[in-house]
């Protein structure tokens, strides 16, 4: 894999911490922080606790331990300036300067997003190795205004998992598979694979995923980790590698839904300005009728059990739970037309986003990258083929007939038709669903072998409306997570909610980093 380390040692760094300069509070070893909430990390930066340099040395040290002890592929590249950057943090902290709320926080970053620096995007094809961004992906950008430094890039499921009907879930050619370190022989689901491992990992602070329909939810819910997939528009889309702008978006993964909410304050393009962690309240629940979407449920051994669990705890924190037994999708064909929209959203967005890529970058329409992975078919095409991409260029994008009718069809049904639905004829104020199904076993040589899947998350991907999942337990050492949904715009109060799910049962622990107990 394409894995730059950079080395400098911890206890060095924490020596200068402890003995440079008069700290505010005692000294903290930055071992200590590195499973830590983020937004511990960012008081302990803050208040002079421990330093970035040694912080980020500690990540670097981790990284390096388990990716050779546990191969987890879960980072495409580090970012070689990352300790000059860190270094820059704390000297203009020590002068007293203003870094931002996020000065020195290491962030981890879906290597699907243009970062405006030696790390190429490469969205985990080969053919995107030279493909340097001029510069910074609006979200990144305002990340960095804010004082993080991006660590590193994550590995995904290549194009985003949009390459190929059967593939194999967080496998790139550039980075192998990335495995899930709460049960190494489990899927660690996509598309944002890379960024659900590290997080569950401790490899950086947070991390930055993207979905078009469930690559930040189900790797979250496969790695024990909160993922939040804000309102489509709140993030800009511009500098990420894109499926489809109708449903993609940029959302955080992290070890608590604070953290998520944090991040979503610092990457929010959209102007509002809002603080979506001032609105936090471990209390929300009290009083809100909540819609249990029980359709949704599959007959794995033990997710509905865990389900319950998480159900029992809502309902101590003063929800309503209302039994949502059916649903049927209002529109005929949805499969057929939701999957139309993609091939022909993916084909114009794609080649818009090729044309303006670097010289360097010899594929410059989707044409191309089928020749390209057809010519190095022995390292791009081993492990599943490219069904999607030739689907996709058959089409003439979004001027495909039966596309417009299509999009307003399935943002109708999911949308209006959907979860608007759902929350008026059921009066409830929230939708709460499994995240996924219990991650089955990889198989290392061939495409993924899903269970019947559970979860509505689909609806939410379609419509553009907000999703957030939250650890809810484990089944054999292999995480779940409970969904909260609601209608668009909403982000503040799905967040609230989840936070106050979250507080009430603290279901996130460290990974094993071992087998599974059980196969399902």
């Amino acid at each position: 894999m394409v894995f730059r380390t950079i080395m400098v040692s911890a206890v060095a760094a924490f020596a200068v911490v402890a003995c440079s300069s008069e700290p505010k509070v005692p000294p903290v070893n930055p071992e200590d922080l590195l499973n830590a909430p983020m937004t511990e990390i960012m008081a302990a930066l803050n208040d002079g606790a421990v330093t970035s340099e040694a912080l980020v040395a500690a990540y670097l040290e981790r990284i390096e331990a388990l990716e050779a002890g546990y191969e987890l592929n879960a980072i495409l590249t580090l970012n070689p300036e990352v300790m000059d950057m860190a270094r820059a943090v704390d000297a203009r902290r020590a002068a007293g300067e203003d870094v931002g709320p996020l000065g020195g926080v290491p962030i981890l970053v879906k290597d699907n997003i243009e970062t405006a620096d030696t790390m190429p995007t490469t969205a985990g094809s080969l053919a995107l190795v030279e493909n340097f961004a001029v510069e910074d992906a609006p979200l990144i950008a305002e990340l960095r205004s804010s004082g993080a430094l991006i660590l590193g890039k994550t590995n995904l499921s290549e194009w985003a998992n949009f390459r190929a009907n059967n593939s194999q879930s967080g496998w790139s050619g550039v980075g192998g598979r990335a495995k899930n370190p709460h049960a190494l022989d489990r899927q660690t689901c996509g598309s944002s694979a890379g960024s659900g491992s590290s997080i569950a990992a401790a490899m950086g602070a947070a991390a930055i995923g993207t979905e078009t329909n469930g690559s930040i939810i189900c790797p979250s819910n496969a790695n024990g980790i909160v993922g939040f997939k804000p309102t489509v528009g709140i993030v800009d889309q511009h500098g990420i590698v894109p499926i489809s702008f109708s449903q993609d978006t940029a959302g955080p993964m992290t070890r608590t839904v604070k953290d998520a909410a944090t991040m979503l304050t610092y990457m929010a393009t959209d102007g509002s300005g809002t603080d979506y962690a001032a609105t936090l309240s471990d209390t929300s629940l009290a009083g809100k009728r909540v819609g249990v979407l029980r359709f949704s449920v599959n007959t794995q051994p033990g997710l509905a059990q865990a389900f319950d669990t998480a159900l029992a705890v809502l309902e101590a924190e003063g929800a309503e739970l209302v039994e949502i037994p059916a649903f049927n999708i209002g529109t005929e064909n949805y499969g057929d037309k939701s999957f139309l929209v993609l091939l022909a959203e993916f084909k114009t967005t794609l080649n818009e986003y090729l044309m303006h890529t670097p010289p360097s970058v010899t594929t410059r329409t989707l044409a191309d990258l089928i020749e390209f992975n057809a010519a190095n078919s022995e390292a791009e095409l081993s492990i599943f083929g490219q069904d999607i991409f030739v689907q996709s260029e058959a089409t003439i994008g979004i001027g495909e007939p039966g596309y417009q009718e299509a999009v307003a069809d399935i943002q109708q049904a999911t949308g209006p038709g959907g979860i608007d639905r759902l929350l008026a004829e059921y009066e409830v104020d929230i939708l709460v669903s499994p995240s996924g199904p219990i991650m089955p076993v990889v198989n290392e040589n061939g495409p993924d072998n899903w269970p019947r899947w559970a979860g509505a998350g689909y609806l939410a991907a379609v419509a553009g409306y907000p999703h957030l999942t939250v650890p809810m337990g484990f089944v054999d050492g292999v995480p779940l997570g409970l969904s909260f949904m609601s209608t668009a715009g909403k982000d503040a109060e799905v967040l609230s909610y989840g936070y106050d799910y979250e507080q009430a049962s603290m279901m996130r622990r460290d990974p094993a980093l071992s087998m599974a107990t059980s196969e399902d």
